[in-house]
């Protein structure tokens, strides 16, 4: 054991390098794949049928395809003739899953704004509210309380999902996991430790989702407020 914890002390620089490198693919594809989500959520809900077959393309192809394959496509296709396009990896692994994720959301986007009860429509249209007006004041406040529950899902499988992108060269936590592994030649104290890292950012990012949700709901008068009474009801017990 003590030569496996002297590995870990020398092997943790690289740990935080690959822990922010992690952190960065998390980060970077959940923002992206927030934006495509609601993007193509809300157009798969257009009456124009060209506009909504766009957006049911996009979402079927990148549901239907492997996250992998389309890391390694945009790593190693882009970059040939006659598309020349060649990203740095970081920004790959970003776009890869944003993309992969994103259409993923889109559905949880469309059907939560679905589920907000014909009430709230009909109430929308008998105040003469115009399209976008009452989709950002009225319609989407409600489908976001609905929707975050399913986002905190696919944020915890984005954040599992950065595992796979050290296949396209980045050095994120996997990887430097991984030539630890090779220095101790001890998978079980390795993987166990890996384990342990990526539950904490997990859980973390879920406990963020968890304060937004509870946020969205109080706002929508769907959650009690903590006041000064509860607050000391919950720390000391008063009656």
């Amino acid at each position: 054991m003590s030569e496996n914890l002297d590995a870990l002390g020398r092997a943790l620089p690289r740990l935080f390098d690959g822990l922010l490198i992690t952190l960065e693919l998390s980060i970077g594809g959940a923002l992206l794949a927030f934006l495509i989500a609601v993007g193509l959520g809300l157009m798969a809900r257009l009456d124009n049928i060209v506009l909504r077959g766009i957006a049911r393309t996009i979402i079927e192809f990148f549901r239907g395809t492997s996250l992998l394959v389309q890391l390694f496509f945009l790593f190693f296709v882009l970059p040939l003739p006659p598309m020349n396009v060649e990203l740095p990896a970081v920004v790959v692994g970003i776009v890869g899953l944003g993309l992969n994720y994103g259409a993923y959301g889109a559905e949880v986007v469309r059907g939560s704004i679905n589920s907000v009860p014909v009430g709230q429509w009909e109430a929308t249209t008998a105040l003469s509210m115009g399209r976008m007006q009452r989709m950002w004041r009225i319609i989407f406040p409600q489908a976001w309380a609905l929707m975050l529950p399913s986002l905190n899902n696919l944020l915890i499988q984005l954040i599992k999902g950065t595992a796979v992108v050290y296949l396209i060269t980045i050095i994120d936590l996997t990887a430097v996991f991984n030539d630890l592994r090779q220095e101790t030649r001890d998978v079980f104290f390795t993987y166990s430790l890996a384990l342990v890292v990526y539950f904490g950012i997990a859980y973390a990012f879920s406990g963020l989702m968890t304060l937004l949700e509870r946020r969205a709901k109080r706002r929508l008068g769907q959650a009690p407020r903590r006041t000064a009474s509860a607050v000391a009801a919950a720390v000391g017990g008063a009656p």
